[in-house]
């Protein structure tokens, strides 16, 4: 077996922290190769770029997200008893029911609908400029709330939005940041807990079919138990949270339309052949998800390495769809490409590889494919609005990452389809 190579430093936590998304790949490419071991917060940690490894990830046995991630980035993104913590038929049970209420195609097109429905009612009479994102942030928080079936009786939408984006914001910053977004988690599960709990006591009643009334009571595990009131909580908010985060990409969506205003014309024009390689495009090059954690729960030989039990892994997602030699020239925005997500690759992994159904790739990723098409189609032909700016940087430093300085949108007042 070969020796996995190893980096110089004691402790490689502060590089990490600094070179953000570009953290794993510098160390491959210094060092030649797909895989190095390092140590985090003084841990021992095995990082890994690339399509085979992204098979290891995605599709080998023995492979868990159990213990794979700092308790504080797992408690603001998915929570104990979550569905990424499982395994085996727990996981591929609790799993298909996601995959049911995120993948169902009447039920993503009613998603669709409240998201547009939302952005012309936000957009329609406003005569100021605003931040993309924001607004998004706002506009998702609504369409999803709506979708799961949450009475607008029993939430406060800004609220609630301004909660969310606090959990995504504060997800890569450690210490004092970060504990104010668990507060923030917190009061949003006790939250979801008396929505769960007034169902089922029938002082509230939903539309049959939404996904708070199968999360919270037609869900059966395979002893023919429901989840609690704390996990149905966490599983609400964990369709709640990913939703609202896609405005990121709704950022990048605005930018790469304000750097590429030949597009935004043809998009404008009705001619929307190329929209899905447009957006997928979009996730390809823009940062979003750096890099996903593992635990083996067995050893494991891998391309001549010999993993052993117990090692915590990090695949490194951003760099896997940056390599140049699965994508030519990477820092190039090219549509042309022709990527989509229903390839179910092991190449073009933003929120991972393999099956859904069988795998720990994120059942969501029609959702925000679908919710990025209807956003190009509402900034440039619907609804025309101004972008700006077009030189906007995106620093790969800060997890997760963000247009600087913010893309704002508003009111085209000279009629023109370009960005200004």
């Amino acid at each position: 077996m070969k020796a996995i190579p190893q980096t110089s430093s004691l402790d490689s936590t502060l590089a990490l922290l600094h070179e953000g998304y570009a953290f794993i790949s510098n160390r491959c490419d210094e060092l030649g190769t797909d895989i190095f071991q390092s140590r985090l917060m003084l841990r021992p940690v095995v990082c890994m770029r690339g399509e085979a490894a992204a098979r290891l990830f995605y599709g080998a046995d023995g492979v868990t997200r159990v213990g794979a991630m700092p308790w504080t980035v797992l408690r603001l993104l998915q929570d104990k008893d979550s569905v990424q913590q499982l395994d085996g038929e727990a996981h591929r049970r609790r799993k298909a029911m996601f995959i049911d209420i995120a993948m169902d195609n009447a039920a993503v097109a009613a998603l669709l609908e409240r998201f547009r429905q939302h952005w012309l009612v936000h957009f329609e009479r406003r005569k100021e400029d605003c931040d993309l994102r924001e607004a998004a942030n706002l506009i998702l928080t609504k369409a999803s709330a709506d979708w799961i079936g949450i009475p607008p009786s029993r939430r406060d939408d800004v609220k609630l939005a301004r909660r969310l984006a606090l959990m995504i914001d504060r997800t890569g910053r450690p210490g004092p940041a970060a504990w104010l977004a668990l507060v923030s988690r917190r009061r949003l599960e006790r939250w979801l807990v008396t929505i769960v709990t007034a169902l089922r006591d029938g002082s509230l009643e939903v539309a049959e079919g939404c996904a708070l009334r199968r999360i919270s009571l037609d869900y059966r595990d395979a002893d023919g138990q429901p989840m609690s009131e704390e996990e149905a909580a966490v599983e609400l908010l964990n369709l709640l949270r990913p939703i609202a985060a896609i405005s990121r990409w709704v950022a990048f969506v605005g930018l790469a339309l304000a750097r590429n205003p030949q597009w935004r014309k043809r998009f404008g024009q009705g001619q929307d052949d190329d929209i899905e390689g447009f957006v997928e495009e979009v996730r390809r090059l823009y940062p979003f998800f750096p890099f996903v954690g593992a635990r083996l729960a067995r050893s494991q030989d891998w391309l001549g390495y010999s993993l052993p039990e117990g090692s915590w892994l990090l695949l490194d997602l951003y760099g896997t769809t940056h390599d140049p030699r699965l994508f030519p020239s990477p820092t190039n925005f090219s549509p042309e490409r022709g990527l989509t997500w229903r390839d179910l690759d092991f190449r073009f992994i933003p929120q991972g590889g393999g099956r859904p159904e069988s795998s720990h790739r994120c059942p969501g990723e029609k959702i925000t494919v679908e919710i990025l098409k209807e956003t190009v189609k509402l900034l440039c032909g619907i609804l025309p609005l101004r972008i700006t700016p077009v030189n906007a940087d995106v620093p790969l430093g800060t997890i997760p990452a963000s247009p600087v300085p913010a893309i704002r949108v508003g009111p085209d007042r000279a009629g023109a389809r370009s960005s200004a």
